[in-house]
């Protein structure tokens, strides 16, 4: 099926692993050509490009930690400088966070998530941006989480920042628009990575157990949604939140 991505340029942050990995993986399959960010794992990341390349798409990887700015630029340079252009870009990398009740969290531990998780966006958007604008046409896509909208127990520190997100992606939206540039949210539910492995086996039963489709999520389940974001069949939707969690949780 031709989406119309082939010979697009895409970074996809924390690509490396789990969802990001996913995502860069199923660009490539539609033949993109994606910057596989990466920010420890270099042989993870050769990997994934690997895969790319075999499902006939090209890329490239680039070390770059999403909180530094000059990381970031150097990144988006490379990418225009190997491609001519950037047409998308797919915010995912992980921020960590602690997981704990609000009452244990320090002001330090909440402010760090927050801080970061907003930079990471600001960073890597602020970059792409430069050449979108110049050319009217670009989109950004921010993985943020149902934890935005959804409590979790524990989840006060990334449920901030993922809001955060949620908000900033609105307002760009309404200010991007003009330039021909969309900006859309995909908020995922649990997602089985090695990011949640740690989580207790009760937690994805009882997860799976409210949910209307009967399983917790697969990077594959987002990797769909960001496809079909990335693509021209999405150009007249912004400014939107699309929850990927099988239903537990409805807009």
């Amino acid at each position: 099926m031709n989406l119309g991505i082939d010979g697009k340029v895409i970074i996809v942050t924390g690509a490396s692993r789990g969802i990001g990995a996913a995502i860069a993986e199923s660009l490539g399959l539609h033949g993109a050509a994606v910057i596989v960010n990466f920010h420890k794992n270099q042989e993870k990341a050769e990997a994934v490009l690997g895969r790319i390349k075999d499902k006939g798409g090209s890329g490239i990887t680039f070390r770059a930690d999403v909180r530094d700015d000059d990381a970031v630029n150097a990144m988006v340079e490379a990418a225009v400088k190997s491609f001519g252009k950037v047409d998308v870009l797919i915010n995912n990398a992980n921020i960590n966070f602690p997981i704990k009740p609000f009452i244990e969290l320090s002001w330090e531990e909440i402010n760090a998530k927050i801080t970061d998780e907003t930079k990471a966006l600001y960073n890597c958007s602020q970059a792409v941006l430069k050449d979108m604008i110049q050319r009217k046409a670009g989109k950004l896509i921010f993985i943020s989480s149902s934890l935005s909208r959804q409590p979790g127990y524990g989840f006060a520190a990334h449920a901030a920042a993922k809001s955060a997100t949620d908000s900033l992606a609105r307002v760009m939206a309404t200010e991007l628009g003009p330039e021909g540039i969309t900006v859309n949210v995909i908020g995922p539910g649990l997602v089985k990575t090695d990011a949640t492995a740690g989580l207790p086996a009760e937690v994805h039963e009882r997860t799976a157990a409210f949910t209307p489709l009967g399983r917790v999520g697969m990077p594959e389940d987002v990797a769909g949604v960001a496809l079909f974001l990335a693509s021209p069949l999405s150009d007249y939707l912004t400014g939107q939140y699309i929850p990927v969690c099988g239903g537990s949780f409805m807009v």
